[in-house]
């Protein structure tokens, strides 16, 4: 078998031409297609990764300040008020003056604890304790005994005492 001569048929000399000419060219213009398109795309990355890059660096930044002004706020967390509330008045048949009497002296047995840093009041608990329960306390000429049942320290100091009379 014998490859036929399409050197002397011009048609098919054309027809070759063409598809070479055709493939040449659609190659040059996919090439260019292609190339302007990863030239976008890599220019669309390198956008996104700069500000990636400075929405990176902006998030330290108010993270640090962040965590500054926490730090400082702690620091200025300090006690502002106190509450102190007996919780068996009705059991000794104590009247509401003279409950209120009771918590107000021993507010003012502690009331060196204001405005001071809340970790030196937590620290100091045990002395608060002891304060408050060795505050003598005297209601209608008896003598009784105030037993912290709860206390809780953040700004505001709350305290929740039982009396128990002093034998």
């Amino acid at each position: 078998m014998r490859v036929p001569p399409f050197h002397q048929s011009a048609t098919w000399q054309k027809f070759f031409f063409g598809a070479v000419c055709g493939a040449i060219g659609s190659w040059l213009l996919f090439l260019f297609m292609f190339g302007h398109m990863q030239e976008e795309q890599a220019k669309t990355i390198r956008e996104q990764k700069e500000k990636i890059m400075d929405l990176e660096n902006e998030k330290s930044i108010w993270q640090e300040e962040f965590k500054k002004l926490n730090e400082k706020n702690l620091e200025l967390l300090t006690v502002q008020e106190i509450i102190v509330k007996v919780t068996n008045g009705e059991k000794y048949k104590l009247d509401g003056l003279s409950i209120f009497e009771v918590e107000e002296k021993i507010k003012e047995n502690i009331g060196m604890v204001l405005a001071k840093d809340l970790n030196l009041v937590f620290n100091s608990r045990e002395l608060l304790k002891k304060v408050v329960e060795y505050t003598p306390v005297k209601i209608n000429d008896k003598r009784y005994r105030a037993v912290i049942k709860e206390m809780i320290i953040y700004t505001t100091l709350t305290i929740q005492i039982e009396l128990v009379l002093d034998d």
